[in-house]
């Protein structure tokens, strides 16, 4: 067959023609990007290097904001905070989340009753974020519910003050509000295991734990990785559990970042704000070198 240059022609006309139509599609995405991600972002780098003073901030560049920050006890205690409060609450709501992933993912069978179970998941979120946080300071409190329970069955003879304005109660408290963010993609993920695969292994000998490390486990890390994305983003970029829970006692990025800004010290908070958009990248992007999301799902 001999193709001649004007098929070539339409042929290559035809085929640009659905890419041009992607790029009209992509265009509002692209433009909302650009000025409500891109632009502010650079805003915030740019506010920066403005020159801060008491009263007031000058659009004049420096260094001294950095500085500042770099060397001041305060901000590196509450950079090294978030840093450790985020990879606990990723840890425990790993540990609550995988195992009640995998019952609704994989051991219940019926796609009605696991649609049931994720939306029990999800109900607390039909309340408000605050309400939510504030609920468990009658739980974690002196005299609250579980130090009540725990002496009336004479397992404690004091109450576990702990419990609540420490940092403990800030995790105790991340850790419920975003687990379902860990529980929903591995469910996911969970449920696409081909069962025969399952029966294939059992039939051959294999017994649970080898089954979970040489199957489960594998095919589920997809899942792992996006529900810690999720997990990472919002405990990075939290305030108000721990301003609430921990009684101001643990002072995030976060609210540095409000309280900079609650005293109009804008380059301190764009400070602040870039670290914690550098170290959120990080994350991410590490988290992405893990899995091939594009391939998996």
């Amino acid at each position: 067959m001999v193709v001649t240059s004007e098929d070539a022609v339409q042929e290559t006309t035809i085929t640009r023609r659905p890419s041009r139509k992607a790029l009209w599609l992509l265009a509002p995405g692209v433009l909302w990007m650009l000025l409500f991600l891109v632009l502010p972002l650079l805003m915030m780098v740019y506010v920066s290097f403005w020159t801060q003073t008491t009263f007031k901030i000058e659009p004049t560049l420096t260094l001294q904001s950095w500085i500042t920050f770099l060397t001041s006890p305060t901000y590196l205690g509450a950079l090294w905070t978030t840093v450790r409060i985020w990879l606990l609450v990723l840890l425990s709501t790993l540990v609550v989340g995988y195992p009640a992933a995998l019952f609704v993912g994989l051991l219940v069978k019926n796609k009605t009753l696991q649609t049931v179970l994720l939306v029990l998941c999800v109900i607390p979120f039909w309340t408000s974020f605050l309400i939510r946080v504030l609920a468990w300071r009658p739980m974690l409190g002196t005299e609250g519910a579980i130090n009540m329970i725990l002496m009336n069955l004479g397992i404690i003879h004091q109450p576990i003050e702990v419990l609540l304005f420490s940092e403990l109660s800030v995790i105790i408290g991340m850790t419920q509000i975003y687990c379902v963010f860990m529980v929903g993609p591995i469910a996911f993920m969970l449920g696409r295991i081909d069962a025969s695969v399952i029966e294939a292994a059992q039939d051959l000998g294999a017994g649970f734990w080898r089954i979970f490390r040489t199957i489960i486990l594998p095919l589920s890390l997809p899942g792992v990785v996006v529900g810690a994305i999720f997990v990472s983003v919002m405990v990075l970029g939290e305030f108000a559990t721990s301003a609430a829970l921990s009684g101001r006692k643990v002072n995030l990025l976060g609210n540095i970042i409000v309280t900079q800004v609650g005293s109009l010290k804008w380059a301190f908070a764009a400070v602040a704000g870039v670290v914690l958009t550098i170290i959120m990248g990080a994350v991410v992007a590490v988290l992405l070198k893990i899995v091939d999301l594009r391939k998996e799902l």
